[in-house]
């Protein structure tokens, strides 16, 4: 106990406060009690002892007025039933004594007269005077003398709150003690602190924030302090160590200098390198047609190889200055509703004859449905073909590179994979850097500026996506996975062609787009309903089989090379079946005005890319417009 109120301690002043409190507070309201009490005992005493002196004087009342003594001193016998009463008497209107009442005669006498009317405390009695009046003539006057008890009663109901003070007290005491954990126990928690700092001399020790408040005000301004204190302290221990190995930071300094300067005069080379091994081919194509400028197939030949080659260049230019433009913030972003097999068959035709002509095996596996991203197709592409040149490149001839994609869980998941010179273990953290190369040999002529997978990091990032490395050791290839969230839910996968579909009629249908793979595969569809259908590439071709084939349907790209699908479509309409031909164009440009040029332009239709095959469904089976052409 003593040990709980040591006002030695923030502790046990607060106890003692709030038991002092308490106390106080318990001592005033018993105070107004026992008064208020006090005064209520007295007033139903008062109350009382009148009550009873009044039926004393009416049952009396006869008596007085028959001279009946012996009639009122059986009436004042009664009072018998009340101990409290120690006497009683009756007196005639002239003052006399006519009746008395002593529980026990002799110990307390009655008086020779009447007092005036009402009451008085006399040595701890009640005394009351009551006047007898019957009918407004007054007849006498009854006495009576009661105990009053009101000693007693103090002590009584002293007891009772003192007893009620104390249990409060203990009370408040045990709830004090609850509750000043809450003030107590940071206070503790910032000494015990305190202490082991001075002990210690470890500035890094926090006070845990226990509430608010003035205590968390408290306990924050001493965290603050020992940071301050921590951090000039640290600020002191490291100018210490800076001054005593200034030697050693200096050349640590150096050696980075010499290692960036090495790496910038790699990077320099390397540049060189990759731009003069370009121009070396560009150059004989240009001697080629200098020398045999007859030579229709010599011409062809060199003028491959040197777009082949300023391809190449211009790859390298390009993604120097994405790099520059992230690094700066200006590159843009182009997002978008993006089907997978677009930007995949985009990548393909970016890296395809490189992988050709490295001779590697490529295998691509996508999923059946479509998925749909939201990104920039340009840059999406430029992902996937960056790490699949990236593939070839450090592959053996002969090898295999292969992109798989999978959705788990609303993610897209891209692998790109090769049988090619693998990453050693502690490069796998590094090749995603800039000018960082798994394999800068001599023997490996095209090893490249080491910038296109932390082009592609950048660009998935951007995307909000994430890309990471692996490989089993050198010599067992790599795998690069790339993981997009898909925002667009993928679409439900096409229904099958009813069987009662293929036998109705059938029509000639031309298929002009440059994206081989989408149109290859629409017009595997429309073949196994039972049509006919031609598929062409380019503008001019589609133009020569527009005029040969005579189509009842002809879906024309817009953007087609060599001829705009535009031009195609007015082409079209000038042959001499054209008019009976239904013409759709097919464009990834879906604004009201790109509608309005291809009507313009003699189209019937605008399909706006991804085409679904239940739209193409829908246009064949409206028969409206080709029947009417027909006849």
């Amino acid at each position: 106990m003593s040990r709980l109120f040591d006002t030695g301690t923030v502790r046990g002043k607060l106890m003692l406060m709030a038991v002092s409190t308490t106390l106080a507070a318990l001592l005033v309201t018993s105070a107004a009690m026992l008064l208020f009490d006090v005064r209520t005992f007295q007033r139903y005493w008062v109350d009382d002892l009148n009550t009873q002196a009044d039926i004393m004087a009416r049952v009396t009342a006869p008596a007085l007025a028959f001279n009946d003594a012996k009639t009122a001193q059986q009436n004042l016998a009664v009072l018998r039933v009340r101990p409290q009463i120690l006497v009683a008497a009756v007196y005639t209107a002239s003052g006399a004594l006519f009746a008395s009442y002593t529980p026990q005669p002799g110990e307390h006498p009655v008086p020779a007269r009447p007092g005036a009317p009402g009451y008085r405390i006399e040595r701890g009695e009640l005394v009351v005077f009551h006047p007898v009046v019957e009918n407004g003539e007054p007849l006498g006057t009854v006495y009576l003398r009661s105990r009053y008890g009101l000693v007693d009663r103090i002590f009584s109901y002293g007891g009772i709150l003192a007893a009620v003070m104390l249990a409060a007290l203990v009370v408040a005491a045990l709830v004090a003690r609850k509750l000043q954990a809450g003030i107590t126990q940071p206070l503790q928690t910032v000494t015990h602190v305190a202490r082991e700092v001075m002990q210690r001399r470890d500035f890094s020790l926090r006070v845990p924030d226990h509430q608010g408040g003035e205590i968390g005000v408290l306990v924050d301004a001493f965290n603050d302090m020992l940071a301050e204190i921590g951090r000039r302290s640290d600020a002191l221990q490291q100018a210490n160590r800076t001054l005593e190995h200034e030697m050693h930071v200096r050349e640590r300094a150096e050696e980075a200098l010499r290692i960036a300067d090495k790496r910038k005069d790699e990077f320099l080379a390397t540049l060189a390198h990759e731009l003069r091994n370009p121009l070396a081919p560009i150059r004989t194509g240009l001697d080629i047609l200098r020398i045999r400028s007859g030579d229709a197939q010599a011409t062809q030949r060199a003028t491959d190889i040197m777009e082949r080659q300023l391809r190449q260049m211009v790859r390298l230019v390009d993604d120097l200055l994405d790099v520059s433009r992230i690094n700066t913030g200006k590159l843009a972003i182009k997002m978008g509703r993006v089907e997978l097999k677009a930007v995949v068959n985009d990548a393909l035709e970016v890296v395809r004859s490189y992988i050709e002509l490295h001779g590697h095996e490529l295998v691509i596996d996508l999923p059946d449905r479509p998925v749909f991203l939201h990104g920039d197709a340009t840059r999406l592409a430029q992902i996937l073909s960056n790490l699949l040149n990236n593939a070839a490149k450090y592959t053996n001839r002969g090898g295999r590179v292969s992109l798989s994609a999978r959705v788990d869980d609303k993610t897209l998941v891209l692998e790109v994979s090769d049988t090619g010179i693998g990453i050693a273990p502690e490069m796998l953290d590094s090749v995603f850097e800039m000018f960082v190369q798994v394999d800068s040999t001599l023997e490996r002529s095209n090893a490249g500026l080491g910038v296109g997978l932390s082009l592609a990091r950048r660009l998935v990032e951007l995307h909000g996506g994430t890309i990471t490395a692996a490989s089993d050791g050198l010599g067992r290839g790599s795998r690069f996975t790339v993981r997009l969230p898909i925002v667009v839910e993928p679409e439900p996968p096409t229904k099958p062609t009813p069987a009662a579909f293929i036998s109705a009629e059938t029509y000639r249908i031309l298929l002009a787009d440059d994206n081989v793979d989408f149109v290859n595969s629409i017009g595997a569809l429309l073949s196994a309903m039972g049509h006919s259908v031609v598929i062409t590439h380019n503008g001019p071709d589609a133009l020569t089989a527009a005029a040969r084939f005579c189509p009842d349907y002809a879906f024309l790209d817009i953007g087609l090379p060599q001829m705009s699908g535009y031009d195609l479509a007015r082409a079209v309409r000038n042959l001499p079946c054209g008019p009976m031909t239904v013409l759709i164009a097919v464009t990834g440009w879906g604004q009201e005005k790109d509608r309005q040029l291809a009507f313009e332009a003699g189209f019937d239709h605008h399909m706006v890319k991804p085409v679904r095959f239940e739209q193409i469904e829908e246009i064949l089976g409206n028969r409206t417009i080709v029947d009417k052409r027909r006849r």
